[in-house]
């Protein structure tokens, strides 16, 4: 062991953590009532610097994504990370710290002798955070992770983000798990599709033949893009973006200079259109709203988004609807219902996706055809969902939320559940948007809300902008404010006010 003075014990306060350096290990120290710890300062999942995060009810929230982790011993509380923090030996000697340069050996949960068959059909977000936890929780049985694609899987966030605008080749898209992550933890990985579901018989037949049996099973295979049912929508310059693969022909067709229109704007489309800019393609949105995401951000964040679009160079269309895409061989142009006609030399259709249970029919579904489940993602006896295909109830609400952490959230309470557990999503839905550079945080789902307030210009980040319904805080949105909002997504977790929220908001906000 080797200990090296790193800080002095006054230095560290109680809402957030304090990043010191050991040679080339980050490492982040806080203060747990009385006591220190120190652990890795970047979060497992994306790297975020946690010193910028915040410390509240107990946890480390991440600054970036809200993953968070137990003060205590740095356990996993929430994703999107996969994994605990790494601890290091900590000593206070009078008023120094002194941390060891290696961390210490992780204990891991002894894995208990276990018969049943746990099959997960999907290995997307849920599906892979779903196989996490359960051997994170100590399930020795067996794991079989079905997936119709080859790789394994992987960060499909960056896909609109950032391998579209040719900052990230497609096959460095990260994994959700490293490679060796399932032969060391016996996760059977079988690429395949799954044709049908029989509860009865707890059989699930698979397209190449092979019918497998379960003891319970987690359904979580996602959302299928809605691909455009009109004319010209079948020629090989239009493109749908959900997967590696989508991602590998845009960016093989897409070249600077050429014109794109984007159909649609959807998050995944308004997202696009912001990469292909920076690919330096001419872009054009034809869009159905004049205000892009004013559902969910209101009027004046959107307002503001599209705004930086345009200055970006996109040109934004919201008169008329496409009817047609042009062309014999190749797309020429894209033909809108009041005659109007945009020259192009590919189409990216945007305009959201439906949930992909065409095979899961026998189970309780929703008018949108996603599974019905309870709060602990229940579906029916044996069988739990999650993510993009699953409508639950959010404070008393049936929703279905779209969201890569709500689907991780709901697969970590399904897997608990599968073995015997009584969870239920008590959380804050969380996601993310980044166009031009800059990242838009939204806490909450608010489907309305009769009070909006801000701190800061949307227009002009940093803001934030509290939603509020019956003078509680409903949802929020911001932009670069990362502290605050890691704080607030724990603070949500029980009623809060307005009032209350903006007192906080002063004492974390990264202005203070």
């Amino acid at each position: 062991m080797t200990l090296h003075r790193v800080a002095r014990v006054a230095d560290v306060r109680e809402d957030r953590g304090l990043e010191v350096q050991i040679a080339d290990s980050k490492i982040v120290l806080l203060r747990t009532g009385h006591e220190l710890r120190a652990y890795q300062g970047e979060c497992p999942h994306a790297g975020a610097p946690l010193a910028d995060g915040a410390v509240c009810h107990g946890r480390l929230i991440c600054p970036w994504h809200k993953a968070a982790f137990r003060l205590e011993d740095g356990a996993l509380c929430e994703p999107p990370a996969l994994d605990s923090l790494k601890r290091y030996h900590l000593e206070v000697r009078d008023d120094e710290v002194w941390v060891d340069d290696q961390p210490l050996l992780a204990q891991k949960t002894p894995l208990t002798d276990d018969p049943r068959t746990f099959v997960i059909i999907g290995a997307g977000a849920a599906g892979t955070a779903g196989a996490a936890a359960l051997r994170e929780t100590g399930f020795g049985g067996r794991i079989q992770l079905i997936d119709r694609e080859a790789d394994a899987g992987y960060d499909r966030t960056v896909l609109s983000k950032f391998v579209i605008a040719g900052e990230m080749p497609p096959d460095d898209t990260p994994p959700l798990r490293e490679a060796g992550f399932y032969d060391e933890q016996r996760i059977e990985r079988v690429n395949d599709e799954v044709t049908g579901l029989d509860t009865t018989q707890r059989t699930i037949q698979l397209k190449q033949g092979e019918a497998l049996s379960y003891d319970a099973v987690l359904i979580a295979t996602g959302g299928q893009p809605h691909a455009l049912d009109i004319p010209g929508a079948d020629l090989p310059q239009v493109f749908l973006l959900r997967s590696k693969d989508h991602a590998r022909q845009i960016v093989e067709a897409a070249k600077p200079g050429q014109r794109a229109v984007i159909i649609g704007d959807s998050f995944i489309a308004m997202e696009a259109a912001s990469a292909l800019r920076k690919h330096r393609l001419d872009v054009t949105v034809l869009a159905r709203h004049a205000t892009p995401f004013a559902a969910q951000f209101g009027e004046r964040v959107g307002e503001a988004i599209r705004a930086r679009h345009e200055a970006n160079g996109v040109l934004y269309h919201c008169d008329g609807q496409a009817v047609s895409i042009e062309g014999t061989d190749k797309v020429e142009a894209v033909l809108l219902d009041n005659d109007q006609r945009f020259v192009a030399d590919l189409v990216l259709v945007g305009v959201g996706v439906s949930p992909a249970t065409d095979v899961f029919s026998n189970l309780p579904q929703e008018d949108d055809h996603s599974l019905t489940a309870d709060g602990g993602m229940a579906v029916s006896e044996g069988v739990w969902a999650a993510g993009d295909i699953v409508t639950f109830p959010l404070n008393g609400t049936p929703e279905r939320i779209e969201h890569w952490r709500v689907a991780q959230q709901q697969a970590r309470i399904a897997a608990l559940n599968m073995l015997g557990g009584q969870e239920h999503y008590l959380d804050v839905p969380f996601f993310w948007t980044y166009h031009f550079g800059k990242r838009y945080d939204y806490l909450g789902h608010a489907e309305n809300w009769d009070a909006v307030e801000f701190k800061g210009d949307p227009n002009h980040p940093p803001f934030i902008g509290l939603l509020g319904k019956d003078g509680l805080v409903a949802a929020v949105v911001a932009c670069d404010e990362e502290r605050a909002t890691a704080m607030l997504a724990q603070r949500m977790k029980q009623p809060l006010s307005l009032d209350e929220a903006w007192r906080l908001v002063r004492d974390f906000s990264s202005q203070s």
